[in-house]
């Protein structure tokens, strides 16, 4: 017998039939034995609706009632789960952040979870029953509900499989695993098998959608087994293996796999600042007032000097936050020193990732000649331990993608005719 969190996302959950979709594949695993808890997301399309009822409420809503509405289509689909569940003779009772309680911090919007209490719960999964918990809300002091951020209910599905110790948590999406790049552009990627926590990190990080990179954060620190599986394959009760996230001691011939995967990202806006005074204190005047405003800039590129005494300097930020960004550095230019500030939004960053990048060089030098072979320019590169990314004009982005998965030796082989 094991402990299982299922968590399925909105689009597994669009409907009544559905619904009833996922209580069948629920019902499986409980006459298999196991004790299960489910976290369920918002109908697909159901939060963008509610948080468009707050901005038309008021342009200056409270967070705190933004939270109470925006949190209620998990509210709607636990209950509606759970009676899905009774339906086909599954023990079952959903659960809200507040009654078990879920505890976070008072960031309402964006909280952070500070513990799980499992007590109740556990009694509750012992018994046979199964436990429906709305993703994506908890509880802050005073009792005001809270969420999550956008994206919160795999970190509900995660932070709950740590704070039960369960076995695994499962995650539903439409997708049936992670790939080594997206199969819309290269129709000979491959499902893998494993992935590190790290190398999942990563790929979240740079544009792979699959999880949520937060999620991700938190399966690695409390050490809990992820697997992606897709809610839309073998309804009629067959088994599709997805892809599992683990530790790099369970991940077979490390040493081998080279490249794990590439991704893109097109959410990034280049901004470049001409003639900054080339002095110390000058990189610190730029980023230091990005940093207050609550800006993350990624790829940092310090060009030679002009004449000795200025320097451009070109930087990344999301595109989400290009505006703003403009109006943050516009107002420092005095204390900066930059003549002019220029920005594109027709980017791309792509991004190679693997562990083996630890014991193998020429990765970046594979990288660098395949893209300049195709006569793609680099504008910013950037690296870490077991990634290194690259930003090219948008145009390019596909057309790098698949060369660069083939430099690799990530294509699948062909089907015998």
């Amino acid at each position: 017998m094991a402990r299982i969190v299922m968590k399925f996302g909105g689009t597994s959950m669009a409907g009544i039939e559905r619904i009833r979709s996922v209580a069948a594949r629920i019902k499986r695993e409980v006459e298999a034995g196991n004790e299960v808890a489910v976290v369920v997301s918002a109908m697909a399309g159901e939060t963008d609706r509610l948080v468009n009822f707050c901005r038309e409420a008021s342009s200056l809503y409270d967070r705190r009632e933004y939270d109470v509405v925006v949190s209620s289509g998990e509210q709607v689909t636990s209950g509606l789960l759970a009676i899905a569940l009774q339906a086909v003779g599954v023990r079952a009772r959903s659960w809200m952040g507040w009654q078990l309680p879920i505890r976070t911090s008072d960031g309402h919007g964006s909280a952070r979870i500070a513990e799980i209490d499992t007590r109740a719960l556990g009694a509750a999964l012992s018994s046979g029953e199964v436990a429906v918990i709305p993703g994506f809300q908890g509880v802050a002091m005073g009792e005001r509900v809270t969420t999550l951020g956008r994206g919160g209910s795999d970190t509900s599905a995660v932070a709950m499989a740590a704070a039960m110790q369960a076995d695994r948590c499962d995650i539903y999406t439409d997708v049936d695993g992670v790939y080594t790049t997206d199969p819309r552009i290269v129709p000979r990627a491959r499902k893998l098998k494993r992935v590190t926590y790290e190398e999942m990190l990563e790929l979240a990080s740079v544009g792979a959608k699959v999880l949520q990179t937060r999620s991700v954060g938190l399966a690695m620190k409390e050490k809990v087994r992820v697997q992606v599986l897709s809610s839309f394959l073998d309804e009629d009760g067959g088994s599709e293996p997805g892809t599992l996230i683990v530790g790099e001691e369970e991940l077979e011939n490390m040493e081998q796999q080279l490249i794990t995967g590439i991704a893109h990202d097109k959410n990034d806006a280049k901004i470049t600042l001409t003639a900054v005074l080339d002095q110390p204190g000058s990189v610190a005047a730029i980023f230091s007032p990005l940093a207050d405003a609550g800006i993350n800039v990624d790829m940092i590129v310090q060009n030679v000097a002009h004449s000795g005494d200025s320097t451009d300097v070109t930087f990344t930020v999301p595109t989400a936050d290009l505006a703003r960004s403009i109006e943050v550095l516009n107002a420092a230019r005095e204390r900066i020193g930059f003549i002019d500030l220029k920005h594109d939004t027709r980017v791309s960053k792509i991004s190679v990732v693997g562990v083996g990048m630890r014991s193998h060089a020429g990765v970046a030098a594979t990288m660098f000649q395949t893209l300049g072979e195709r006569g793609i320019n680099i504008q910013a590169i950037t690296t870490s331990e077991i990634k290194v990314s690259v930003l090219i004009e948008e145009d390019y982005t596909e057309l790098a993608v698949r060369v660069l998965h083939t430099a690799y030796g990530l294509d699948a082989e062909e089907d015998p005719a």
